[in-house]
Order: structure tokens, then C-alpha cells, then sequence
């Protein structure tokens, strides 16, 4: 080879090393510059407050450039299903998550498995039986229940009969609000009794059985209250099929459409609301702080609101009981 070809092979031969390093310098930037992951486990899929949940963590994920993969049971009482996820969730290697528990007990194991692998979980809404979690992001529900009991002793005039229809054993939040309720009739009202109370555990038309048969069994019955959203549509049915709406208060937890239209007729008389938009939010926002190196507080309380039928004109209540979930769920 003459010192002239020399010279031509060397650059051609340093133009594609040179090029062979740039496509790999490339590569590696768009690896890394690549959405990191975040999954989110809800207790149910099917009642509007988890849709509300995933419309926040939705909002959170594009205002902070994440991925939310939202995957949960579709009914709350599946304790064994929503392990499952959250173990598949670990194998996958999100990089965080945030988990509602369905029940405190059976989550605890799974979320310590997450954390044995190096993923911190948001624990939200509901809480479980171990500290080996990030922070705990939920309403505190213990006030909500204190809030309905007062708003029910308001409605019946301090004194009567009540029911309570509870959700499902096991669940931290609702547990919360049923002890909250309990604690404060017991401590500030001697002068009404709960006289009954049943699970409805989760599903409207079991919670429809539960208050019809306390409102059966109890005909003098002033006041009820129900802990949950489909432990709230039950009520309201069972109470309006019996013509009941103008005797029994109903003090419910949660919103829908559908319970909205029952504040207006008079079926309920008080609804203890959360933001579920903003609880979602939350969840995902403290996975993404943690993994810019930001220590969130270990628990982030959010407030609950008593909302009666002279509230819902008012524009903030309005943004509350009815979010735009179809801009970030369709």
C-alpha cells in the first residue's frame, strides 16, 4: 500500500468509527432519555371514584413526563387478584408504585416483596400492616367518619335510631370512617343509638339487601349512614323503593351522577366527598419525586367536605363532584 491509499483508508476507516460511536451515543440517549414507569394499583376498576383516581394519575403522568400503567381488580373484594398485580408489577420492573390496598393483611407481604426489590410504594387511599412503604397519600378517612356522624346527629336533631352500611371487612379506609362515626355518636351523642348495621361488602345490590333489611327490621329508624360509594347507591335505593326519602336521613360517602341527582331529590341529605382526582395525582407525584431524590412526608393527608344541596352551585363543588375524566381516559 502506498503512503497516498495509507492516508485515504485511515479516514475512511476514522469516519466510520466515528460514525459507529455517534449511532451508539445515540442509541444510549434515547435509552435513557426513554418515560420511566409507574405503576398504579387501585382496590377496584369499576366505580367512579377509581375512575376519578386514574384520571389524576393520568394528569400527574403528563405534567411530569411518566408513564402511568393503570391495572387493578375489577371488583374490590378480590384481595388474591390484586396481589397478583402488584407481584406482576415488581417482576415487570416499573420503576415506581402506588398502591391502593384492598385489604390491609394481604397487601403487606406483596409491598414488602416490592421493596425487597428496590421499589418503594406509594401506599394510597387505604393503609396497610407495614412501614416498609414510602408515604401513605389518602383522605383522612377517620375524620370523614367523624364529619358524617355529626352531620347525621345535625339532621335528626341529636337524639333517635340509626343503621350504619358498612363496606367490606378488611378495608383500611372504610374501616377508618366507620370507626370515626362510631366514636363520635358514642362520645358526643348519648342520645342516639346504632342500632343496626351490615356489609354491603362493595357491591350496590348487596348493599341494597343490608339496608333494606335494617330499614325492615327497624321501622322507627331516623338516620343512616353509608361508608362507601356503592354502600351509599344501595342505601339510597333501598331507602326510595320504601318511600322512605322524607323520614330517614341518609349521610352518604362518595359521589356519582347518580348520588348527585339523590342529594337533589332528597334520597340523600349529606354526601362526605373526597378528591379522588387529586389523591391520584398525589400518588404518582411522591414516585416521581423519589426518583429525582426528593423524600416525601410519610403521610400526605387530604381533607374530606360535607356537601349538602345548597353546595352544589357552588363552582369549586362543582370541579370537585364532576372532573373531565373523558380528557384523560378516552
Amino acid at each position: 500500500m502506498v503512503a497516498g491509499d495509507y492516508g485515504v483508508h485511515y479516514w475512511v476507516m476514522l469516519r466510520a468509527t466515528t460514525a459507529v460511536l455517534l449511532a451508539c451515543a445515540l442509541f444510549t440517549g434515547c435509552q435513557n432519555s426513554k418515560k420511566k414507569v409507574i405503576g398504579v394499583v387501585p382496590k377496584g376498576t369499576s366505580h367512579i371514584f377509581w375512575q376519578s383516581v386514574q384520571a389524576g394519575a393520568i394528569a400527574a403522568g403528563r405534567d411530569l413526563g411518566v408513564e402511568v400503567v393503570w391495572n387493578g381488580p375489577s371488583q374490590e373484594t378480590e384481595y388474591s387478584r390484586q396481589v397478583q398485580i402488584v407481584d406482576s408489577m415488581v417482576a415487570r420492573g416499573v420503576d415506581g408504585l402506588a398502591v391502593a390496598a384492598t385489604d390491609r393483611t394481604a397487601l403487606s407481604q406483596p409491598i414488602d416483596r416490592a421493596a425487597k426489590a428496590g421499589i418503594l410504594v406509594t401506599v394510597f387511599d387505604s393503609g396497610v400492616d407495614t412501614d416498609n412503604y414510602l408515604t401513605f397519600v389518602a383522605t383522612n378517612n377517620y375524620e370523614g367518619g367523624q364529619l358524617a356522624a355529626r352531620k347525621l346527629a345535625e339532621l335528626v336533631h341529636g337524639k333517635g335510631k340509626v343503621a350504619v352500611v358498612m363496606n367490606a371487612p378488611g378495608s383500611g379506609s372504610t374501616v377508618d370512617r366507620e370507626k370515626g362515626f362510631d366514636d363520635v355518636m358514642a362520645k358526643e351523642f348519648p342520645n342516639i343509638q346504632i342500632v343496626a348495621r351490615q356489609f354491603g361488602m362493595s357491591d350496590r345490590a348487596k348493599a341494597r339487601d343490608a339496608a333494606e333489611n335494617m330499614l325492615g327490621a327497624h321501622p322507627d329508624l331516623d338516620g343512616m349512614f353509608a361508608s362507601a360509594e356503592p354502600s351509599s347507591v344501595g342505601a339510597a335505593l333501598a331507602i326510595k323503593a320504601r318511600g322512605l326519602t322524607d323520614k330517614v336521613n341518609l349521610v352518604a360517602f362518595d359521589s356519582t351522577d347518580g348520588m348527585v341527582a339523590d342529594l337533589k331529590s332528597g334520597a340523600i341529605d349529606a354526601m362526605v366527598v373526597q378528591d379522588p382526582f387529586r389523591m391520584g395525582y398525589q400518588a404518582v407525584k411522591t414516585q416521581v419525586d423519589h426518583l429525582h431524590g426528593i423524600v416525601p412526608p410519610k403521610r400526605i393527608d387530604l381533607s374530606a367536605r360535607v356537601i349538602t344541596k345548597p353546595d352544589l352551585d357552588k363552582p369549586d363543588v362543582k370541579e370537585l363532584l364532576f372532573p373531565d375524566l373523558d380528557k384523560y381516559l378516552k
